[in-house]
């Protein structure tokens, strides 16, 4: 066993900044390889990652350090028992990061992983958590078809369901998708900015969680199940579902899958997200609700804004990814217009859709003054969130914005489709 120990240190993202001899010589890479470039996560079993780092971080911060003995990976992927000393370092006072330094031991060690962790890896396998930009938009169309039930017909519970069910499956799919595409290009192995849990994809593949083959064959499996349910209302209800569901699969898929890669197509593929996280839903799931097309335009416009919020989700998780995205030719709106002009395409984007739905809620039977409230979230909650962005731009504390542009979307949805039924 080597005798030496290992000293790394990285930033509070745990991007690697200093790497010893003794690192080089116990986990195999060189400093030109991993400093700057990776994550002190490449050195932990995925498992370990997910279950165990930030509670051993926590006691780090809290008790200014931590000691135990955990399993680490070599770059030939060889695992081996050691000795782990994490403390916080500081600048001027201020916590920047932690340092790690480790020590190869002579006995087993195994290290505890949860029923609780094991699903928690799936969920970041499939990225499960950003469910509620598929799930907004189903309660926005079924609270509006809803309404224009025939008096006395019932709420068809079960199919609403079912359509709910069908539109998380083929979201999810885009996800593991997505990952796999990104994956084979080269994207995620390039990136080292990204924002832990909101940009640069799952990191599934990276953290050994899952490998590419069974990314493939994940995103096909629960592909199938979405055509599965969709072929089911198909039967029940018509066509259409199939038709909106194709359509919704197809840009989900295509986003970064070859040869027509929309993300790659400057603004195409905001454009697809904007599609298909929004106006495709809000219309697919008036069809299943109604049996038809009974909404006609009105189910398709309904999910504008919702769609137009889901993009900007998009647009601001792709700041950190701008350098890696651009080295790999994936050339979307960020990479097309630059960062500094990414505040002013958030806000076209968002005030866009203030507009439709100002528009919608003049225009629209039956909508009440309750329809306005939405409109107004958007504006206070929008303007604050655009003079966040402006002010740390260039930070990592920018990833404050990214919470609230998936909570704003959350917002809206919710507060949308409660105006829509009590108004």
């Amino acid at each position: 066993m080597i005798s030496v120990k290992s000293t790394i240190t990285c930033d509070l993202e745990g991007v690697i900044e200093t790497y010893n001899e003794g690192a080089a010589q116990i986990f195999g890479y060189t400093p030109e390889e991993v400093i700057g470039k990776k994550r002190v996560s490449l050195f932990s079993p995925g498992l370990v990652v997910l279950g165990h780092v930030e509670r051993w971080l926590k006691v780090a911060r809290e008790q200014s350090i931590y000691e135990g003995k955990t399993v680490f990976v070599r770059k030939d992927g060889t695992q081996f028992p050691a000795r782990i000393r994490i403390t916080p370092t500081f600048r001027d006072g201020v916590q920047t990061g932690y340092c790690g330094v480790t020590e190869p031991i002579e006995e087993s060690v195994e290290v505890p992983i949860s029923f609780g962790t094991k699903l928690l890896s799936w969920l970041v396998v499939t990225r499960a958590p950003f469910l509620t930009a598929a799930i907004m938009p189903v309660l926005i169309g079924g609270a509006f078809a809803a309404l224009m039930l025939p008096g006395g017909a019932p709420f068809p519970t079960g199919l609403f369901l079912l359509t709910l069910l069908g539109v998380m499956m083929l979201h999810l799919a885009s996800n593991v998708f997505n990952d796999y595409f990104d994956w084979k290009r080269g994207t995620d192995q390039a990136n080292a900015t990204y924002f832990l849990k909101y940009s640069g994809g799952s990191r599934a593949i990276e953290l050994g969680l899952i490998d590419l083959a069974g990314t493939w064959r994940l995103a096909w499996g629960l592909l199938a199940v979405a055509v599965a349910i969709g072929l089911f209302l198909t039967w029940q209800v018509g066509t259409g579902v199939l038709l909106l569901g194709l359509t919704g699969a197809a840009l989900g898929y295509f986003y970064t899958a070859p040869p027509v890669r929309l993300v790659a197509r400057h603004g195409l593929g905001e454009l697809a997200i904007g599609l298909a996280f929004g106006p495709l839903i809000t219309l697919g799931t008036s069809y299943v609700v109604l049996g038809g097309f009974d909404l006609g335009w009105t189910g398709f416009l309904l999910g504008i804004p919702v769609g137009l919020l889901t993009a900007n989700i998009l647009v601001i998780n792709q700041i950190p990814d701008f350098e890696a995205d651009a080295s790999t030719g994936k050339n979307h709106l960020v990479v097309t217009l630059g960062t500094r002009r990414t505040p002013y395409l958030y806000g076209a984007i968002l005030g866009l859709a203030l507009l439709v739905h100002l528009w919608l809620a003049a225009t629209t039977p039956g909508s009440t003054w309750l329809w306005w409230l939405p409109a107004a979230l958007l504006a206070a909650y929008g303007a604050y969130i655009i003079q966040y962005m402006v002010r740390h731009l260039e930070q990592r504390t920018l990833v404050h914005a990214n919470v609230q542009t998936i909570q704003l979307n959350i917002l809206y949805g919710l507060l949308f489709s409660a105006v829509i039924l009590f108004g």
